[in-house]
């Protein structure tokens, strides 16, 4: 018994092609992207990213306890106001559209480093597209 065939804009999996880059449910080879939805060429794929994030910046909760019950014994309690940490919110949005219908979106919460970290994946990301042979090359 066969199978149905894809529809259209997938194709069947090459054989041994290997993934260079995974980001999220995202996978990279070096002819294809690989979704939830099914396998797409590479060729021609576009890669953006969208950093939401927010930092606010803010006293932390333990540096006014700490600042009251020194405060009662010296002065110096005061210094621990001086406590700052830095909280991050929103989220990096990594979205890839191509031909066939290719439109995929995930994302990734905030922290330090993950704006920079999807920049480097995505650029890697789009290395690999431009390399890319054409679909039925």
């Amino acid at each position: 018994m066969g199978y149905p065939p894809p529809p259209p804009g997938m194709m069947p999996p090459p054989d041994n092609e290997p993934v260079l880059l995974s980001i999220g449910d995202i996978s990279v080879t070096p002819t294809h992207v690989i979704v939830p939805q099914g396998r797409y060429p590479l060729h021609g794929t576009t890669w953006t990213v969208q950093d939401s994030t927010q930092v606010t910046e803010g006293i932390p909760a333990v540096a006014i306890v700490l600042a009251i019950l020194f405060f009662i014994f010296c002065l110096l309690g005061l210094l621990f106001l001086l406590m700052k940490e830095k909280r991050y919110t929103g989220f990096v949005t990594i979205t890839v559209t191509g031909p066939g219908g290719l439109y995929h979106t995930v994302q990734f919460p905030a922290a330090q480093q993950t704006g920079a970290w999807a920049n480097d994946m995505v650029g890697r990301a789009r290395a690999i597209a431009a390399s890319a042979p054409p679909p039925g090359v």
